[in-house]
């Protein structure tokens, strides 16, 4: 999917909307596939001094199974876009994954939202950042509520617990 600038790309002050669904449903993270529907990528495109600036917002829900509490979740995210689209790249050994070239004076905005959105995935995929896990002795999730085990004591003071028992 091309976004076509031709018409801002050498306009200093120019600017063009954007508003498209993208499929990302082929987008491997770790063991599963966390976007099932089209993610929709919004915003500007403004030619800055001769610079063209894309910002906007991509909008997806991720289904996931928990890194933490092992629970399958969905959840909306909103991810920023904030790259600069060039008309060649000038050095690509140095390549700036900021920085995207231009193919026809067109933008590749699914190659744009594919890098931005995986860039911006967090490493391990949780149901909410607050997500408290599972306990590692019994195995309840404690999302819903402390389990019953007991603390264990640290060793080095077990000759202290054995003076508080008398």
């Amino acid at each position: 999917m091309h976004l076509g600038l031709k018409d801002i790309i050498h306009t200093p002050g120019a600017k063009l909307s954007f508003s498209e669904r993208v499929d990302l449903s082929d987008l491997l993270f770790g063991t599963c596939y966390p976007v099932k529907e089209l993610v929709l990528a919004a915003g500007t495109v403004r030619n800055t001094a001769d610079v063209l600036v894309m910002q906007g917002t991509i909008t997806a829900r991720i289904n996931g199974v928990c890194d933490r509490c092992a629970s399958d979740f969905v959840r909306d995210v909103q991810i920023p876009i904030d790259v600069v689209l060039v008309e060649e790249l000038s050095n690509e050994d140095s390549e700036d994954e900021w920085v995207f070239p231009l193919e026809n004076d067109a933008a590749d905005l699914e190659d744009i939202v594919r890098t931005v959105f995986v860039l911006n995935m967090d490493s391990k995929l949780l149901c909410s950042p607050e997500c408290k896990g599972l306990c590692c002795r019994c195995g309840k999730n404690l999302n819903d509520g402390p389990c019953g085990c007991q603390k264990e004591l640290d060793p080095r003071f077990a000759a202290l617990r054995q003076l508080l028992d008398k």
